[in-house]
């Protein structure tokens, strides 16, 4: 059994939820009506009738071609770089489509409106007047003004980690309930414009209890197949480990992406004709409206399966004069129901998703079954929107980090009490960087879809936010500690020298002791590390090794007592793995875990391609270019760890570490500046090649969650006709992925391009910075671990949550305070 709630529009806050069954029949769901729902109000419909609930909306980017604080006000971005055929957003302003829309809604108690963006929706709310507040509140209760999705914004779901979604869903949908109450729980999870739909988010979306999830953007071959079958409309099991229906969720795709029917739309930024109803007038059009609404509606109805179908009417910040939508949307609703009393049969009304999908409940029909997701997605043969995985990666690391900063900042906020956010150090908050980082899960802002200025947005965004959590965080500890010795962060200790490393904390977020290799960047050549009570840490020796930074000031790096033997090295061993080199190459050759006695031939190197752009992946070639069929290596072998020095290209090296007590062989990537003397943008990639034969399956997981098995050229539930051979088999990963295959695989690491791939952004991705002028540089890095199948999750899963969630530094004078405990 499972439970779901389809409520009235006029008597959502009243209503009972409806009990659901779920029977298996053909390998299909069905999803017939509940004993409670029978007896609840209908939306409008008429049983013998084609229903057409049209659904007004807008679609409010937090940030895209405008920055967020642009598109609230309808400021112009400033650029200069907005292509005409963008013009309309150049105005686009939020402020102006709420007030507008409440004041319509006002107008006429049929009319119905939806909203998603809370990030906008609680800028406006902070605005109103009192009075301004209750009549929007009876808005609401009444069912005109809907709330669907609720989160801050409309995250994406190739490129998001589950911990940031939940918690940007949290605060949007905690401010939505201690608004409004029940009244604005959203019934439905709403995300029209990410490119490719996660399991994952499928299965959030159930757990939270939602009640259906209708999305816009669709496989050109998949939409194809499921209109000749009907199955637009589907139940996703979106788990394999939670027990159904815990995870079970109704999935709607939309028919026209999330804009109005061709011919439809009365926005100001469109030129479709007036609904012209005055017959004494030139022009009129009301016999030649209906002919075509009808046909379009009755066309679309051959592709669903009940007499209810949905259209959305609205787009991309519309509604700012939602006069001009309500108008005619008045008038196309009176003159089409009209034709009923002539034997018409559309009936035509104001809806919402919540009611619609009440409707599909009532239908008592029979629904496919879908259990994998809906990646990757391609709008045409050539075109796979994969690109976008993994642009503006510096932006996606910094999203990563700042998710770290943030669970860190909540527990010390927490731990410390009143006293974290009040204290020595300042006034201190952690709702700052929520709602920054709320902000980055935008489906156009960790994806790094957004233009130049808007990505640098993002990125202030989430440093005055962890600028606010620094003082909380200092606050705390100072209670925790007993130190109100100023504490230091050193947030650039990825590339240049920390002023401060004479006393350093680790907090460890995770709630399992970790052990985490420091690495810090001095000017000094003898150092000796001990804990709070004097004993030390590591044995390290009266000079470290040498590390050349290729920025900052920084001539070292602290890491290990360090002896540098003879060139011409072949194997690492520590007592779990052994790594082998080819003594020719200095590439990768081999990787054994000495536990299991497994062992496997494994090379790896850096390849380049075309560019693309910010959204696409279309690589000219299967084989791409090598970088570099050796490289020039420089090996380091100490107590603590072992490394291989490896460079490929002025532009690409890598570090290969082997730790002493880790089961894992870490691999540290530096891309960057890109060249592009050429005139040619590039696609940088890294390619592993294993011995693993694995009839062409492979892992990836889901926002960082569970895991979904691939396969090569294949789509579980539609037959895939493969055009792209390499973009087409290719999917997001944000936290692991089991390579298994031993095909070539693709891990796209950094891309700088030089052109745009007409997706709407209207610049190239070209990344550069006041520190680096001549192209960002890059540095990344993957773990590779090898264990039995029985035994890699036990491995996999903690590694999993020890890159997300990495300890924080911080830095004092002096000593450390006796009651301070390394754990």
């Amino acid at each position: 059994m499972i439970r779901g709630s389809f409520l009235n529009m006029a008597a959502r806050c009243l209503q009972l939820a409806a009990l659901l069954s779920f029977f298996f029949f053909s390998g299909a769901l069905p999803f017939p009506l509940g004993p409670e729902a029978g007896k609840s109000p209908t939306c409008g419909y008429k049983p013998d009738m084609l229903n057409v609930h049209l659904v007004p909306h807008t679609h409010d980017d937090v940030g895209w071609l405008k920055t967020v604080d642009q598109y609230f006000y309808g400021a112009h971005s400033g650029d200069g770089q907005m292509m005409v055929t963008c013009m309309e957003h150049t105005h686009a302003g939020v402020q102006y489509i709420l007030d507008s829309v409440v004041d319509q809604l006002l107008k006429n108690p049929d009319r119905r409106f939806i909203y998603v963006e809370t990030a906008f929706f609680y800028r406006w709310w902070r605005q109103q007047s009192s009075s301004m507040k209750q009549t929007v509140k009876q808005l609401v209760e009444e069912g005109r003004l809907e709330f669907v999705n609720g989160g801050w914004c409309m995250s994406d779901e190739a490129t998001t980690h589950y911990s940031s979604v939940i918690d940007q869903m949290t605060l949007g949908l905690r401010f939505l309930n201690e608004t409004f109450g029940l009244c604005g729980r959203p019934r439905v999870a709403w995300h029209i414009d990410p490119f490719g739909h996660a399991r994952e988010h499928a299965s959030m979306f159930a757990q939270m209890g939602y009640d259906g999830f209708f999305f816009g953007r669709l496989d050109y071959q998949d939409r194809s197949q499921r209109m000749a079958t009907k199955d637009q409309e589907l139940l996703w099991r979106a788990s394999e480990s939670l027990t159904p229906p815990m995870a079970d969720l109704f999935t709607g795709i939309l028919p026209n992406g999330y804009n109005p029917p061709t011919g439809f739309c009365w926005d100001q930024s469109c030129d479709d004709p007036p609904i012209r109803d005055d017959p004494e007038l030139e022009d009129y059009n009301v016999d030649d409206v209906v002919n075509r609404f009808v046909a379009i509606a009755n066309s679309q109805s051959m592709v669903y399966k009940t007499n209810h179908i949905i259209m959305t009417m609205g787009s991309d910040f519309q509604y700012e004069n939602a006069n001009l939508w309500y108008k005619n949307l008045d008038k196309l609703i009176r003159y089409v129901n009209a034709e009923q009393a002539d034997g018409g049969k559309v009936n035509v009304l104001y809806s919402t998703p919540s009611c619609y999908l009440q409707e599909l409940h009532r239908a008592n029909s029979t629904w496919a079954l879908k259990t994998d997701d809906f990646f990757p997605y391609a709008d045409a043969a050539h075109d796979f929107w994969t690109g976008y995985f993994t642009s503006r990666p510096a932006l996606k690391r910094y999203e990563r980090i700042s998710n770290s900063n943030l669970q860190t900042c909540n527990q010390l906020e927490v731990l410390g009490g009143p006293g974290s956010r009040k204290g020595p150090f300042g006034e201190g908050d952690s709702q700052t960087l929520k709602e920054a980082m709320a902000v980055a899960q935008h489906h156009d802002a960790v994806s790094g879809t957004e233009k130049q200025h808007v990505a640098n947005d993002y990125a202030r965004r989430l440093a005055n936010g962890w600028q606010r959590c620094q003082v909380l965080v200092s606050n705390s500890l100072a209670a925790l500690s007993g130190s109100t010795a100023e504490r230091i962060y050193c947030d650039n200790l990825n590339i240049s020298v920390c002023p401060l490393t004479e006393a350093m904390n680790v907090y460890n977020p995770l709630a399992r002791p970790v052990s985490y290799p420091v690495r810090l960047p001095v000017n000094g050549s003898s150092y000796e590390v001990t804990d709070a009570n004097g004993k030390p840490v590591l044995p390290v020796s009266s000079s470290t090794q040498e590390v050349r930074r290729s920025r900052g000031s920084a001539l070292r790096e602290l890491l290990f007592q360090a002896e540098a033997p003879p060139l011409g090295f072949t194997t690492f061993t520590n007592k779990f793995l052994r790594v082998t080199f080819d003594p020719d190459t200095g590439l990768l050759s081999g990787l054994s875990n000495l536990e299991t006695k497994q062992r496997i031939k494994l090379t790896q190197n850096f390849y380049c391609d075309q560019p693309s752009g910010a959204y696409i992946f279309r690589p000219n070639s299967s084989t791409p270019f090598v970088i570099s069929s050796s490289a020039k290596t420089e090996s380091i072998q100490g107590v603590v760890v072992q490394e291989v020095r490896q460079v490929f290209s002025p532009w690409v090296s890598q570090v290969v570490r082997l730790y002493s007590d880790r089961r894992e062989l870490e691999l540290e990537w530096t891309v960057g500046p890109v060249p592009i003397d050429d005139d040619l943008g590039k696609e940088v990639i890294t390619r592993f090649d294993t011995s693993i034969k694995t009839s062409q399956y492979f892992y990836t997981d889901s926002n960082g969650r569970e895991m979904l098995r691939r396969r090569k050229d294949f789509r579980p539930s539609w037959t895939l006709r493969q055009s792209e051979p390499i973009a087409g088999n290719y999917y997001p990963i944000n936290s692991r992925a089991f390579i298994k295959d031993e095909e070539d695989q693709l891990t796209v690491l950094h891309r700088r391009l030089l052109y745009d791939d007409v997706r709407g952004v209207a610049e190239p991705l070209n990344e550069t910075s006041h520190i680096f002028p001549e192209g960002l540089v890059v540095r990344g890095g993957v773990l590779l671990s090898l264990q039995p199948p029985p035994r890699a999750a036990d491995a996999h899963r903690p590694l999993a949550q020890q890159v997300v969630l990495q300890p924080l530094l911080s830095f004092t004078e002096g000593e450390l305070h006796p009651d301070t405990r390394l754990e």
